[in-house]
């Protein structure tokens, strides 16, 4: 008895080093809340300050002249939210690997990244042409869209609960893209709601 004890024992350290080896296990749940808290404070921005109101946003280009002084500050907002939210869950994760004795930047991490930035940079480059164009109805969508197909390109090689996050994303700009006045919204609950469920899901499933 006391025998296979000790192979389930052995095979459990085995299965568990193997998982370190092949996925990214140092990403932080509260990277996730707080990017979440960083999306509805920049949606409130928005909302209350540049005057950005649901229903608004339509298919129909606008003159790109007309929406650069409000479309530079939301550019601006937004990247103000992205560079804040990537900040945290770096210094998050870093944190967090020094924890497990393990370094943040190794061959999985690599791959994790390499798989996100295909379609981050894919769909950055699509919604400055989107906005070139004058076409700002379908940025919202497309943000969620391409940020859905990254975290579940990247969910391979981390937590499965980030390939659910990213269909979640791709369903709520899916949305988003039909009901385009509802953008802000889906926007809200998209990277602000979801992010802040997955993050405290992550702290309490692995972290405690």
């Amino acid at each position: 008895m006391t025998q296979e004890k000790d192979y389930t024992r052995d095979l459990t350290e085995i299965r568990s080093m193997m998982e370190r080896t092949s996925k990214f296990l140092s990403l932080s749940g509260w990277a996730g809340v707080m990017a979440g808290i960083y999306a509805l404070v920049g949606v409130y921005i928005a909302y209350q300050y540049l005057g950005v109101h649901p229903g608004q946003l339509t298919y129909v280009a606008t003159v790109p002249e007309t929406w650069s002084v409000t479309g530079t500050r939301l550019i601006a907002l937004a990247l103000a939210v992205l560079v804040l939210a990537i900040g945290t869950a770096v210094y998050l994760s870093y944190k967090k690997a020094g924890r497990r004795s393990e370094k943040l930047w190794n061959g999985t991490s690599r791959r994790l990244v390499l798989n996100m930035a295909v379609p981050l940079v894919t769909g950055g480059v699509l919604i400055l042409i989107l906005i070139a164009k004058g076409l700002t109805g379908l940025i919202v969508p497309f943000t969620l869209i391409f940020y859905g197909l990254a975290l579940y390109s990247a969910g391979q090689f981390t937590y499965g609960a980030v390939r659910v996050l990213g269909l979640i994303e791709i369903g709520l700009g899916l949305i988003s893209a039909y009901f385009v006045g509802f953008g802000l919204y889906c926007w809200a609950v998209g990277f602000g709601l979801f992010h802040i469920i997955y993050g405290i899901y992550i702290h309490y499933r692995y972290e405690q």
